[in-house]
């Protein structure tokens, strides 16, 4: 194991040894002439955390020297910070493209951070792709967690109260990624450090049960690995032993997640055998038990019975030297290769859980970049060979208020408002980003923060779908739009339907007969449909005013001229009809579209000129309006015993959400209610809806306001 080496230099020169480590002639005079480039630049500068940048830089670039990175990655981190002081072009022309590109790249990911700093937990994940997917080359990434690593070792010695959001953070983004890619030498780090930060008295608590340093666990190890390679050579098994001891915050996880006393703990201490063959692997398992006693019930036969996800392998606990337990794990190359990297890598067993089915693809790219990093030293190309791990097929991009949103590679703003929300989709207008404005077929960056200027009201327009202007990449936002003019569609197809059922239905004198009951008879399951089927002449007129006349009585609309008196009294036997006016229950009539009157609500009537009585709401202010200026025209109306339909609007206002549409529509067709028009607005995330449906009477739009009023986020519904 390579021990991650801590610099405390006062020069380049005292640094130059360390870092240059493993390094031909020609790249370790390359790292002196970067040294002596960056420490006048840093020079006097500090970071936001109140470490020297210069001393920053030394030990980030002594962790990448501890990893055996390459020359061009341990000058790049040396420059980590110099795009802030330097020009790029200068580094260009000094250090190569392929230097400046990754020092740029640290910054961006430093910028990137800072974007992101305030994220709730569940986007950790995205972050963490994020990450991967902005880095161009793997050696960004590793230069950022190699800078991490060094920040908590810098407030190891300096305390401070900011200490904690930082270790809280590289737990949920740098360990992971680490862990992630195989860089085993920081990943504990990292891991210990931030546990020591967040639980104090935890990590002081498993440090004294280990009642031995680690220097001294390592050193056991490497005794331990000589004394089982003897024991193999005899049996002629060639294997491959290595070891590393159990770090703080891994004995501690191990301990929560399985509920165990710290004297349970088995691979405190731990052996990896590699061995070539399968034979070779029991043979090797048969030599462990007979040098040291095996601990009852610890050992798990992985190779006849392998895991779901293929894993294979023999774990093992004994009772080794000095009667400390240590725990084995045997296994051939092609079973460590697939436990390494393939469907069973160590990182998926270590942070729990199963891999949704839609991230199988990143994790074969996540299993391609560790591969790369166990054959750094023979890739050359490290730029242009990262690049084919694809991990460019997706771009990362910031909402205002700091939320990652990942998105197909080439997106759009019209992308970007369609998965945030439909609606916002529907009205996009035009976009900021990273606050100038940007034309709407502009391709997003990762990184990159996306602000939608919307219309309050309209629709998307034709040209999004047409895939040679380049406005829509997402298969997503393709969908919504094609949705939304499928219904607008249909809504125009409803409309034109129900305007020539209306117009039939005045003219066979049944203006207030129930939709649902026609619908049903002419073999439809609902009005809309009905609607729908006269619009597109599947129904005839011939077809429809039969069903009408069979429907009902025949009785046709009194001519206008044959409208009652004002003072003439009710007559009480006249009562079949839905509305009685004046006594009388066939009059022209309409309910007024001010107040949309339902039963049983309190109506009166007000005669129009040739348009029949139109029947208002008592308390309706256009009501009030029109009986001051003409009280003659006012007449009693009271409902009748008639079935009917009655159009009514529902004011909703509620807390803007995903899917806040759809919920209210499905709750009103469980209700069997027919929506026909909805009006939406969004303000200061709120929305605000104007629904228009029909009901039968008060008690079925007071169970709508009941459903409506249950569902998340509703603040108030109100009838218009």
């Amino acid at each position: 194991m390579v021990s991650v080496v801590q610099l405390h230099p006062s020069s380049a020169a005292g640094a130059l040894d360390a870092l240059a480590e493993g390094l031909a002639a020609a790249d370790r005079a390359r790292l002196a002439q970067t040294l002596a480039f960056a420490e006048p630049v840093y020079a006097g500068q500090l970071l936001s955390t109140g470490e020297p940048t210069w001393a920053h830089a030394l030990g980030l670039a002594a962790n990448l020297a501890a990893i055996g990175l390459d020359a061009p990655g341990r000058i790049a981190g040396l420059l980590f910070a110099a795009p802030k002081y330097v020009e790029l072009e200068k580094l260009r022309q000094d250090y190569g493209d392929e230097i400046a590109n990754l020092a740029a790249g640290v910054e961006k990911l430093y910028q990137l951070r800072l974007a992101t700093r305030a994220n709730p937990v569940e986007q950790n994940e995205v972050l963490r792709k994020m990450v991967l997917g902005m880095a161009e080359d793997v050696r960004v990434v590793l230069i950022r967690l190699a800078s991490r690593t060094q920040t908590l070792r810098w407030f190891a010695r300096n305390p401070s109260a900011e200490r904690a959001a930082y270790a809280r953070e590289s737990l949920d983004i740098y360990s992971p990624l680490a862990n992630r890619l195989g860089v085993f030498q920081l990943k504990w780090e990292l891991e210990d450090l931030s546990f020591r930060f967040l639980e104090p008295d935890l990590y002081k608590r498993i440090a004294g049960m280990l009642d031995e340093k680690r220097l001294e666990r390592e050193q056991y190890i490497r005794r331990a690995i000589a004394v089982l390679t003897r024991e193999l050579e005899p049996v002629g098994v060639k294997a491959e032993i290595y070891g590393r001891p159990k770090h703080i915050y891994s004995i501690w996880n191990k301990m929560r997640t399985k509920s165990l006393d710290f004297s349970q703990v088995y691979d405190v201490r731990a052996l990896r055998v590699i061995v070539p063959s399968i034979k070779d692997c029991y043979t090797a398992l048969g030599v462990v038990h007979n040098l040291w006693q095996p601990i009852p019930k610890e050992f798990d036969d992985y190779i006849s019975r392998p895991k779901g996800n293929l894993y294979q392998s023999l774990h093992t606990a004994v009772i080794g030297p000095q009667d400390k337990t240590v725990e084995v794990q045997i296994r051939t190359e092609e079973m460590h290769r697939h436990a390494e990297f393939g469907v069973a890598a160590h990182w998926r067993y270590k942070e729990g859980g199963k891999p949704e089915r839609a991230d199988r693809a990143f994790e074969q790219k996540i299993a391609w970049l560790r591969e790369l990093l166990a054959w750094r030293d023979e890739v050359a190309d490290w730029a242009s060979t990262t690049r084919q791990a694809g991990l460019q097929d997706t771009v990362y991009v910031l909402t205002p208020q700091g939320k990652v949103i990942d998105l197909p590679a080439g997106s759009t703003p019209i992308d970007f408002a369609y998965a945030l929300h439909s609606d916002l989709g529907h009205r996009c207008r035009g976009a900021r980003v990273d606050g100038h404005i940007v034309p709407l077929d502009t391709p997003l960056a990762s990184g990159s923060r996306v602000e939608i200027i919307t219309a309050k009201s309209g629709g998307p327009s034709r040209d999004w779908l047409n895939a040679e202007r380049g406005f829509v990449k997402s298969a997503r936002a393709r969908q919504k739009i094609r949705q939304w003019f499928n219904a607008k569609a249909h809504a125009e197809t409803v409309a034109a339907g129900r305007a020539i059922v209306e117009k039939e239905l005045k003219r066979e004198g049944a203006a207030h007969a129930s939709l649902e009951a026609l619908a049903s008879k002419l073999g439809f399951k609902k009005p809309e449909d009905l609607f729908v089927g006269v619009a597109r002449d599947e129904v005839n007129l011939r077809q429809l005013q039969t069903a009408l006349r069979e429907f009902g009585d025949g009785a046709r609309t009194p001519a206008a001229g044959d409208r009652p008196q004002l003072g003439r009294r009710p007559r009480t036997a006249a009562r079949s009809g839905v509305l009685v006016v004046g006594g009388i229950d066939r009059l022209m009539t309409q309910l007024a579209k001010c107040c949309k009157p339902v039963p049983p609500d309190p109506i009166r009537g007000f005669v129009t000129r040739g348009k029949g009585v139109s029947v208002h709401r008592e308390d309706c202010p256009s009501l009030k309006r029109l009986a001051e200026r003409q009280p003659e025209r006012l007449i009693d109306a009271e409902w009748g015993q008639g079935a009917g339909t009655y159009t009514v609007d529902m004011i909703v206002t509620a807390t803007d959400r995903r899917g806040l549409l759809r919920d209210i529509g499905d709750a009103l067709a469980r209700e069997r209610i027919n929506v026909s028009a909805v009006r939406t607005q969004t303000r200061d995330e709120l929305a605000f809806m104007r629904f228009t449906f029909d009901v039968t009477d008060v008690s079925q739009l007071k169970r709508a306001f009941a459903v409506v009023r249950e569902l998340k986020g509703v603040i108030r519904v109100s009838r218009a």
